[in-house]
């Protein structure tokens, strides 16, 4: 196992306090991280992201997708079901177990819509800056001083 020292960055940089703070939980919870649902992010443009979840066997009444300080949660929970007498399960290779899933999401990045289709749940996010955060072009000004130029006319060499 690899652990990463990241004390030099936070001596170095300053605002970075969350961004070092995920990569040191990430780093001591990769081995530990639920690998249930699978997931895939994939990005859809310049500032347009997707999550999509295999949730197959889960109701859209049943999945739950909210978003808090930054954390996009996706929590899923079967309700419960009456057991049908005729019938026993021999094998059960679909999982109906509850689940919870968290993101965290970088500033500015909201989810805009989720939908399930096919057994999959999919989350588009979205980065919108704020117009006063966008970078703009300051324009420069060309001074207003002139130059004064003297000329001086050449001296002529007098014969003695």
């Amino acid at each position: 196992m690899l652990n990463y020292d990241f004390s030099p960055f936070y001596r170095s940089t300053i605002g970075f306090d969350r961004l070092l703070g995920l990569l040191d939980k990430s780093a001591g919870l990769e081995a530990s991280a639920p690998t249930y649902p699978p997931y895939n992010i994939e990005r859809m443009g310049e500032n347009a992201y997707r999550i999509t979840l295999a949730v197959a066997g889960f109701a859209d009444s049943e999945l739950t997708v909210e978003t808090r300080e930054g954390v996009l949660t996706v929590r899923g929970a079967k309700s419960a079901q009456e057991k049908d007498e005729k019938r026993e399960t021999l094998y059960q290779g679909i999982a109906a177990r509850a689940f919870e899933r968290r993101f965290h999401l970088a500033d500015h990045v909201t989810a805009t819509q989720a939908a399930c289709e096919n057994g999959l749940l999919h989350i588009d996010l979205a980065r919108e800056v704020p117009e006063a955060q966008k970078p703009r072009a300051i324009p420069i000004q060309a001074a207003a001083k002139t130059i004064e130029t003297t000329v001086v006319a050449p001296q002529s060499k007098q014969a003695a």
